[in-house]
């Protein structure tokens, strides 16, 4: 195609509502050629310090102060000014082009959510100008791999108003031969789960990311009740259905200590958490554990990693925040093995790209993740097939902004037909489930 049908003709923003109701923007860019791309910017609850500033308009007679009519009209007046007649296809010079702009360390000037909602909408723009599927203008001819989902079934933390203080207990069917097959076996696991749950009088009212949001005594009842219907649903718990957990720990940390407020089991110290995650390893048949430490428990994640890091993947999320600079000292720190990757947290898709090249070159896992404020945008299933890292975390089996990526993730491996993959990131872990011994 002509370099010039490419050129960027407009960019617009306007407020639509997210999945819990509170205003976000979707963007929208269009070519000379007369190709449009549109993406919508999704939003965290639970947030790092260090991540990108989402801009809020702090009017609290408007969506009680959550409103993103300044980032909106930043987009329609500096960034679409600021851009036109660019190269839309030219991603890494418009994202740096956009940093520029806003010229400020977190992108507080124009917001994060305004700049990456262009950055977003460029490349859409961009791979419908090429005739190219998003997954393939990302990651080339080589993005093939299909991602092992995690989905969140059980919620708690800050997800769900219930007695959990972990906030997120996730289904890995990893074994499955295919996703399409992955998906089946989350899903009956799923609704054998929903099942179990009535059974034993609990609650079946799922949380922001759509699992189940009972309230139970203990973390271990969380994961008996999974384990129940991994089991009741026909699959081998680790083998073909493993599990996972995000804690959020940086939600429950205070002076230096984790306090399980909501289930009121009181305040524990690092040494204590670390001893609870070693029993769950034990116990349960998990293969990653996600943020058990705050994020600036530096001391506490290496511990972790040193303690069970050759047997499970340790992800950081609010430590890291998708920042390579982040990720590099937790590389020399052999803080975790594995990242979170949120292009919300950073601001462009080529900042993204750069964080999660950095874990390439360590060796390192990385999972694409969701908000749980979340829309029916499906940019980061296509961006976890381009990334080709082989796993993806969009929530669990209900509610349509989080089935919205699962079924654009069955299109692309139909799309894919034969030279589609899925392969577990795990194989390693050869003894999931069998008891750890500390050292």
């Amino acid at each position: 195609m002509n370099k010039a049908n490419c050129a960027i003709k407009a960019i617009d923003a306007f407020e639509i509502l997210d999945s819990r109701g509170h205003p976000t923007l979707r963007v929208t860019a269009e070519l000379e050629s007369g190709h449009r791309g549109v993406a919508s910017v999704p939003s965290g609850a639970s947030t790092g310090r260090h991540e990108a500033l989402e801009l809020r308009d702090g009017d609290a007679t408007r969506y009680n102060g959550k409103g993103v009519q300044k980032a909106a009209t930043n987009v329609r007046k500096r960034i679409a000014k600021h851009l036109k007649g660019r190269d839309a296809s030219e991603q890494e010079r418009i994202d740096q082009s956009l940093i520029e702009l806003d010229g400020s360390e977190n992108k507080s000037a124009l917001g994060a959510n305004a700049i990456l909602g262009v950055s977003m909408a460029a490349a859409c723009a961009s791979a419908a100008a090429l005739d190219l599927p998003l997954y393939e203008y990302l990651g080339g001819a080589e993005a093939r791999r299909l991602p092992v989902p995690m989905m969140n079934v059980i919620n708690g933390g800050q997800h769900a108003e219930n007695s959990l203080d972990f906030q997120e207990f996730m289904i890995v069917p990893h074994g499955a031969p295919s996703f399409g097959e992955a998906l089946r076996y989350g899903a009956e696991t799923f609704h054998a789960l929903k099942s179990v749950l009535h059974e034993r009088g609990h609650s079946t009212a799922v949380g922001d990311e759509g699992g189940f949001a009972p309230n139970l005594k203990s973390n271990d009842e969380a994961w008996e009740l999974i384990v129940d219907a991994i089991h009741k649903a026909g699959y081998r718990p680790g083998a073909e259905v493993a599990v996972a957990v995000d804690p959020a720990a940086s939600s429950f940390c205070k002076d230096g200590e984790y306090v399980f407020e909501k289930s009121g089991a009181g305040a524990i110290s690092r040494d204590r958490l670390l001893d609870l995650y070693t029993h769950m390893v034990r116990t349960y048949p998990i293969v990653s554990i996600e943020d058990g430490f705050a994020e600036d428990d530096w001391e506490g994640f290496r511990a972790l990693t040193a303690m069970l890091g050759h047997r499970i993947q340790i992800v950081g999320d609010d430590l890291y925040v998708t920042n390579p600079a982040f990720i590099r000292r937790g590389i020399e720190q052999h803080a975790t093995n594995a990242v979170l990757i949120k292009l919300n947290q950073i601001g462009t898709v080529t900042e993204t790209v750069k964080a999660i090249e950095t874990c390439r070159q360590a060796g390192w896992n990385y999972v694409i993740s969701h908000r749980s404020g979340e829309t029916e945008d499906t940019f980061i299933a296509d961006f976890a097939v381009a990334m080709g890292g082989g796993q993806i975390k969009t929530g669990s089996l209900s509610r349509s902004e989080r089935l919205a990526k699962y079924n654009r993730l069955l299109e692309i491996e139909r799309e894919l037909g034969s030279m589609a993959k899925y392969e577990s990131p795990f194989k390693r872990l050869e003894r999931v489930g069998e008891p750890v011994e500390r050292a």
